[in-house]
């Protein structure tokens, strides 16, 4: 885990937000790859769940909702976590975290009692902060979804079973996040709410644990770093029938990537309860209104930056040299190529590694470097996970050809400089 934080921080994945005045705990920004790698992981996903499907339509619902959402959902009264105080270092730790000890983990000292701490982040609407003008920053974007059922049905009048999917900002008051981007105050989800006839809702749940876990295979994850773990009793969401969790297997253990809920119909009763509003299903062949079930597949993208890092980080001993490359999927790789001159001092080889450099721009994410030896360019495009090296050189001012070298077997192709393009899109297709 160290060597893959070192990475994000050399690279430009991921840096310490507010770093130059010491940082905000467990808070973080995206540099130029970490956000190219987002954005692909968001765009793969997107295509899978919307574009692919015919029964997902996308939508965005806002950050800030009417409190009274957060009271129908159960967040209000439910959305607690118990905390203990350390009396001597003043430390604060998750009752659940300490396994029944009365001592601080950290220095040994005396723990005060548990007392409730509500996950959500309160501010104020408008210049007056006062109960009244009270809400908060959400904690999921599920229940964007929810509210917006009604629109759903008058907008595009789908039929059963339909979903539907949202990527947005969520944010929890967690009291000892940790272990770099996995838990977070501010993260971003992928969530999709699938409404199902509640007779159908055990197998669609199904259905849905199977698609998701062969989502992350597809993007090249190994699969024996993955696990499908189903939730017991006593851990169930209070809306939850059933939920089963895709688990990936960190540096620091087994941990959730993404879980699976039969939600049954609670929230838009809930809704439906506290709005007045009826947001139940109409089926016009059977001529009956009842609340549809909800399978809800969340992901968070975050969490699976961080497990997509560590399982393309490879250490190879090249000759007598190690060499770091991140064996990204061809889809979510920051960087599709990378053109290099091999003589910088020669200004005809750089002016035309500058161009091919613009011109595949046009068509792939492409960067050009000449500040270094070419060994040293190779290592730094290995290390990003840069799909394809082209390298510009003597030989190229003449026969107008170019060197290709691919990142995973560090093979070299000679190409023809009018026919690189179709060659590297032939190869990412």
């Amino acid at each position: 885990m160290d060597r893959v934080v070192s990475l994000c921080k050399r690279r430009g994945f991921i840096f310490h937000s507010s770093e130059i005045y010491g940082g905000l705990s467990n808070t973080w920004d995206y540099g130029p790859y970490g956000v190219e790698l987002k954005n692909n992981l968001k765009r793969s996903w997107w295509k899978s769940v919307v574009y692919e499907r015919d029964d997902v339509f996308g939508m965005d619902a806002a950050i800030l909702m009417h409190p009274k959402v957060w009271e129908a959902s159960g967040h209000v009264e439910n959305f607690f976590d118990l905390k203990s105080d350390c009396k001597s270092c003043k430390k604060r730790f998750k009752v659940a975290d300490l396994k029944g000890s009365k001592k601080c983990p950290e220095c040994g000292g005396e723990l005060t009692e548990g007392r409730p701490f509500n996950l959500m982040f309160k501010t104020y609407q408008g210049v007056i902060e006062e109960a009244a003008s009270a809400i908060y920053l959400r904690p999921e974007t599920a229940q964007g979804m929810f509210v917006n059922f009604q629109n759903i049905l008058d907008s595009k009048h789908p039929k059963l079973p339909f979903g539907l999917a949202q990527i947005g900002k969520a944010f929890r008051n967690e009291i000892t996040p940790g272990n770099f981007t996995f838990r977070t105050r501010e993260f971003e989800q992928m969530e999709i709410e699938y409404f199902v006839r509640p007779e159908e809702a055990d197998k669609k749940l199904e259905e849905w644990i199977g698609a998701r876990f062969n989502w992350y295979l597809k993007l090249g994850v190994r699969k024996d770093n993955l696990r499908l773990r189903p939730h017991g009793k006593d851990e169930l969401a209070h809306y939850a029938k059933a939920c089963t969790d895709i688990e990936y297997n960190f540096p620091f253990g087994w941990s959730e990537l993404e879980g699976i809920a039969n939600r049954t119909d609670f929230d838009l009763k809930q809704h439906s309860k506290t709005s007045g509003q009826d947001l139940q299903y109409f089926d016009n062949v059977k001529k009956e209104r009842f609340y549809p079930y909800i399978i809800e597949p969340s992901g968070g993208v975050d969490r699976t930056i961080l497990a997509l890092l560590v399982d393309a980080y490879n250490e190879e001993k090249v000759k007598d040299d190690l060499r770091v490359v991140l064996k990204l999927h061809k889809d979510l790789a920051p960087v599709k190529a990378a053109v290099l001159p091999l003589l910088r001092n020669r200004p005809e080889i750089v002016e035309l590694a500058k161009k091919i450099a613009r011109d595949l721009k046009k068509n792939m994410v492409t960067v050009y470097d000449d500040t270094g030896a070419i060994g040293k360019l190779y290592r730094r495009q290995d290390e990003v996970g840069t799909l394809y090296c082209v390298t510009v050189d003597v030989q190229s001012l003449e026969d107008k050809q170019v060197t290709a070298r691919h990142r995973d077997t560090m093979q070299q192709e000679r190409v023809p400089i009018d026919n690189l393009k179709n060659y590297l899109e032939e190869k990412l297709a």
